[in-house]
């Protein structure tokens, strides 16, 4: 089989390129950056801007030419930024790559989203598949995330067969965003409980993410259960998400999160900070934001019984041994 991973420089997107590659699969990837290390994994490489690139000629269709699947995980993460530069990234990006998989008639597509397209700012408990579209967006990524997964799923028919994953909270060796933001704020003593305490949450192993990922694309056929269908990935385990982190500072040696702050003064201060961040141009992100309260704060537990009952999803590494291969990966750092 042949596929492109659109974005497989990056962290999910080099897992499941490492599973394709393993199994034998022909592998191609297209990303706006050079990555000599897939190369040297035998894997054809492309450079282009998905969101400019309208695949009639250039790199991206020639990434694409005979692909039995694409795996669309390329995107712009995080929760400070120009709406534009979001906009491009997830959902222009996103409307190139559908077209041009429909031009060369690739007869399956798997987009990468994120649950965060119907966060509302509350609660999530054991939240399933029926989970409308939030309505209004706490930030640029989840808003245009929304965007690109509704493009994403309206493309699936006969012609080409689609279906969305929504990992959670992706973790595990190699981590570039989640861990180690955490960990840099903790070392500095910048990183404060919000709310009680008590949120669980779902979170994601990278392997088990890919591991989704190349189930549901093999799985994935006109008419199939899954097509044209959302789904949330992650792990079968909740965990309460300050507990989880302290007990990874403790096995870093980092000193552990006593201080707090409540759900309400951290949004309070979130949204002053937006405002100031905005109006002055400051540079980079500001420490808190109203999505950034929010999310640690609140509960988000995902069902994986509709990820099972349709295309056979199971976590192939569960979470204690997760956390243990991340904490020994970065150990070693």
């Amino acid at each position: 089989m042949k596929a492109l991973v659109t974005g497989g420089g990056g962290f999910l997107g080099g897992a499941i390129v490492d599973l394709l590659i393993a199994r034998g699969d022909e592998v191609v990837s297209i990303s706006r950056g050079a990555y000599p290390e897939l190369e040297a994994k035998g894997v054809l490489c492309f450079q282009a801007d998905l969101a400019t690139e309208s695949g009639r000629g250039g790199p991206l269709a020639q990434a694409i030419a005979d692909c039995d699947i694409v795996y669309h995980v390329a995107a712009k993460a995080g929760v400070w930024g120009r709406y534009g530069d979001f906009y491009a990234a997830n959902v222009d990006a996103t409307r190139n790559v559908i077209e041009a998989a429909l031009r060369a008639r690739v007869p399956r597509f798997v987009y990468t989203s994120s649950p965060s397209v119907c966060f509302t700012g509350e609660d999530e408990v054991n939240a399933s598949n029926d989970v409308p579209y939030a309505e209004d967006f706490l930030c640029a990524y989840p808003e245009t995330k929304s965007i690109a997964e509704r493009l994403a799923l309206a493309a699936n028919g006969n012609a080409m067969a689609v279906c969305a994953l929504r990992p959670h909270l992706i973790f595990g060796p190699g981590d570039p965003h989640l861990l180690p933001r955490l960990l840099e704020r903790a070392r500095s003593g910048r990183l404060r409980r919000v709310g009680l305490g008590s949120n669980e949450v779902t979170l994601s192993f990278v392997d088990n993410a890919a591991h989704a990922h190349v189930l549901a694309g093999d799985k994935l056929k006109a008419g199939s259960p899954h097509a044209g269908k959302a789904y949330f990935i992650g792990q079968e385990e909740t965990a309460n998400l300050w507990g989880w982190l302290n007990g990874v500072l403790q096995e870093l040696e980092i000193k552990p999160i006593k201080k707090s702050i409540s759900a309400p003064s951290a949004a309070r201060v979130g949204r002053v900070m937006e405002f100031v961040w905005k109006w002055l141009f400051l540079p980079g992100e500001p420490p808190m934001t109203r999505f950034i309260a929010a999310q640690l704060g609140t509960w988000h537990t995902f069902s994986m019984q509709p990820a099972y009952d349709d295309f056979g999803y199971r976590e192939v590494v569960p979470l204690f041994m997760a956390t243990k291969l991340t904490v020994e990966a970065f150990r070693q750092k």
